[in-house]
């Protein structure tokens, strides 16, 4: 597999993809900034909205959000993945957005993830197909948390949805929904510390479980904070299908990441990039390994 610099295309479409996510930060910078303006008198949509998050932030841990598992903290930002994957049989796979969207905190205790599909392209040795993904969708419901100052913790469910709306290739045909529940726990302070954030969730599809399978999934991330901007971490991937062409098998993969942020951007606007190298390390596989590039505007 080549490394992302030899696929100028690829390079090309990710740098689109941050142009997006820098374009949409300065479009929210300027609204919120008229939006605070009005509410110096009578309150505002914009104001009133921040208000809340911000709210719901502070009340628990200013951890990082992992490469790969999704956090049990509540988070806002505008997300772009990119994901360059080798496959067994010469199989390469790529992803431009990788499912990520727009993340929004409408209350105190609830997050909502709209996902905007991803671009993909598959290449064997014969051929090459490409097409979007399904579209896919997330509820987080906070339960419990506390900030590095009361406790340093968190627990959260959610509740995604895929709905079959992606080119043949690579659409399911089904909608799928997975519960999950996420848990987090964090040692030290809000400029440096060590935290463990846990995923467990089930997909189970409207049918065709035999073609589909049923995978539960578990994702682990050992995160550091060092340095104020640096977030090194070693995240464990386990799946085990119950069900579909792979049931009874598992699979493990390990993913060495380094994210840096938050930094300032435009007036409440942050920004966060970063990169992680997954490898498969069970007999076995459904991919060799993976780089992945991250890119966030929180807000």
């Amino acid at each position: 597999m080549k490394f992302p610099s030899a696929r100028p295309r690829a390079a090309v479409r990710f740098a689109f993809g941050l142009a997006g996510l820098l374009a949409a930060s300065a479009l929210l910078s300027r609204a919120s900034a008229a939006d605070d303006t009005q509410s110096q008198s009578n309150g505002g949509f914009f104001a009133n909205w921040f208000a809340r998050s911000d709210a719901a932030k502070e009340s628990q841990p200013h951890w990082m959000t992992p490469i790969v598992t999704v956090t049990p903290r509540l988070e806002q930002e505008f997300r772009y993945d990119q994901i360059w994957q080798s496959r067994p049989k010469s199989t390469e796979f790529e992803s431009w957005g990788a499912g990520k969207g727009v993340e929004l905190i409408p209350s105190e205790h609830t997050e909502v993830i709209i996902g905007v599909p991803a671009y993909q392209e598959l290449s064997t040795p014969t051929k090459r197909e490409t097409g979007f993904a399904d579209e896919t969708f997330l509820l987080k419901y906070r339960m419990l948390s506390a900030n590095e100052e009361n406790g340093n913790y968190i627990v959260t469910g959610f509740l995604g949805l895929s709905v079959p709306t992606g080119a043949d290739v690579f659409s399911t045909g089904h909608t799928i929904v997975t519960p999950t529940i996420a848990a987090g726990k964090g040692w030290g302070t809000r400029e440096s510390g060590f935290d463990i954030q846990s995923t467990l969730g089930v997909s189970f599809p409207d049918g065709d479980e035999e073609r589909i399978g049923v995978p539960i999934v578990w994702n682990t991330a050992l995160q550091a904070h060092v340095l104020d901007k640096l977030w090194p971490e070693i995240e464990v991937s386990y799946t085990h299908w119950t069900e579909g062409p792979n049931a009874g098998k598992s699979q493990t993969a390990i993913t060495a990441g380094l994210i840096l942020g938050r930094y300032e951007l435009i007036d409440r606007v942050r920004f966060v990039i970063g990169a992680g190298y997954q490898q498969a390390v069970s007999s076995f596989r459904t991919f060799e390994h993976s780089w992945i590039i991250t890119a966030r505007t929180p807000f």
